[in-house]
């Protein structure tokens, strides 16, 4: 990632911090819509990305292509249907990261100046990443959640105890490139996904 050149890596900064905001504003925004205004309480259902960034997640966003932000606040005792709230909430970053993966392809098809271009080639790919990224089914992440939804609560239970070493887990599946066995055929799939409705 260090040998791209500058507009290269501010393109890829614009596209990360584009890639953050819209995910968890998308959280925020769907929690709030079934009755938990904890996020927006908190000033999170926002686009301001200084809301929702994590200096660690970003910084491995730009070396690894990989990363995350702060997690938004949810209490789920807030929704009058638990399990219909808790995925339409879990999967509404992924989406949004899609959507906007969409319109940055759009821009890209449509719009032909080299810096605007640029930016769009990488809010494709970032958003694509981010999305594909927060599917991994390890808690506090989205593919978790999502699972989650239809789990017991004695399951769910025990896995809020292992999210404790959720960071150390991240910590070695990109030492490892372990994260690329679920990552990267999602990302595909994703990109294909853009690629037909483009």
């Amino acid at each position: 990632m260090f040998n791209l050149q500058l507009p290269d890596l501010l393109s890829s900064i614009v596209a990360i911090v584009i890639a953050i905001s819209v995910h968890e504003f998308g959280h925020a925004f769907v929690a709030y819509v079934f009755g938990d205004d904890t996020a927006r309480n908190q000033g999170r259902m926002s686009f301001n990305p200084a809301r929702h960034l994590d200096p660690v997640g970003i910084l491995a966003m730009i070396i690894f292509h990989i990363g995350w932000a702060r997690p938004v606040p949810v209490n789920p005792n807030n929704f009058k249907n638990y399990r219909l709230a808790n995925f339409c909430v879990s999967i509404a970053g992924v989406t949004m990261n899609v959507v906007f993966a969409i319109i940055g392809a759009l821009v890209y098809k449509y719009v032909h100046f080299y810096a605007i271009n640029l930016i769009a080639q990488y809010t494709i790919i970032y958003n694509l990443v981010f999305a594909s990224f927060n599917l991994l089914p390890i808690p506090p992440l989205d593919g978790w959640s999502l699972i989650s939804t239809f789990l017991p609560y004695k399951l769910n239970y025990y896995a809020a105890k292992v999210e404790r070493y959720s960071f150390i887990i991240f910590v070695l599946m990109i030492m490892t490139n372990a994260y690329t066995i679920f990552v990267n055929p999602v990302y595909q799939a994703l990109n294909g996904l853009v690629m037909l409705l483009v």
